[in-house]
C-alpha cells in the first residue's frame, strides 16, 4: 500500500515559515493570530502526516485552535483530490477513516464525513455507514455515502433504509433517489415536514 512521508521535502514545505509539522501544530497552538493563520494555509505540504495532530487540535477547546486546525484539514483534503495524486488521497482518507467515530465530538465527526465524502471510496464505506445508527450523524452519514460514488456505497444506502426507523426512511431514500434509485412507498423527504406547525385561522 502506498505510504506518506513522515514529513515534507524543503521544497514544498516554506511557507510562511512554517517548515516542519512540528512548526505547523506549534504555530496553529500559538497565541499569533497570523502565524495561525499562515499554519493552516500551509498544511497540504504536510499530506497525510499532519491528519492526526491536526485532527486533535480540531477538538481543541479554544474556538480559534480548533477553527484553524479543521480549515487545515479541509486544505489538505482539497490538496490531495487534484488529478494525479491517488497514492496521497489514499494515505489521507485512511487517515481520515480512522478517526470516525461516534465517542468524538459531534462537529468533528461531521467535518470528517464530509470530507470523506469528498475523497473517499468504497473502503470507507463501511465505516461511514456504521454511524447511521447513530441517530445525531446519520443524515451526515448518508449524505456522506450520497456523494461517494460506486456500488459499495449505493448498496450502504439500500442496508440504512431497510433498518432506519420510519421516521428517517424519507431521508435516506431521498439520497437513493439522488443516486438514480427508484423508491416507491416512501414519501420525499423534500415534502415531510420536519416539525408540526399550529397555523390559526384569519
Amino acid at each position: 500500500m502506498p505510504t506518506q512521508a513522515e514529513e515534507p521535502s524543503a521544497r514544498t514545505a516554506r511557507f510562511g515559515g512554517i517548515e516542519s509539522r512540528r512548526d505547523l501544530i506549534r504555530a496553529i497552538k500559538g497565541d499569533d493570530e497570523e502565524a495561525r493563520a499562515a499554519a493552516w494555509q500551509s498544511a497540504e505540504n504536510f499530506g497525510a502526516s499532519a491528519v492526526k495532530p491536526l485532527a486533535d487540535l480540531a477538538r481543541d477547546k479554544q474556538p480559534e485552535v480548533a477553527r484553524a486546525a479543521t480549515r487545515g484539514l479541509w486544505r489538505i483534503v482539497r490538496h490531495c483530490s487534484r488529478p494525479g495524486a491517488d497514492d496521497e488521497r489514499y494515505a489521507v482518507y485512511t487517515a481520515l477513516t480512522g478517526l470516525l467515530s461516534g465517542k468524538n465530538h459531534t462537529q468533528f465527526t461531521r467535518d470528517v464525513l464530509w470530507m470523506l465524502s469528498e475523497i473517499g471510496d468504497e473502503l470507507c464505506v463501511k465505516r461511514i455507514a456504521a454511524l447511521a445508527a447513530n441517530e445525531i450523524l446519520r443524515e451526515d452519514a448518508c449524505l456522506a455515502l450520497e456523494r461517494i460514488p460506486g456500488d459499495a456505497s449505493l448498496n450502504a444506502l439500500r442496508e440504512i433504509l431497510d433498518a432506519a426507523p420510519d421516521a428517517f426512511k424519507p431521508n435516506v431514500a431521498e439520497s437513493l433517489r439522488r443516486r438514480g434509485v427508484e423508491i416507491a412507498g416512501i414519501p420525499s423527504a423534500k415534502k415531510t415536514p420536519s416539525k408540526s406547525t399550529a397555523v390559526k385561522p384569519m
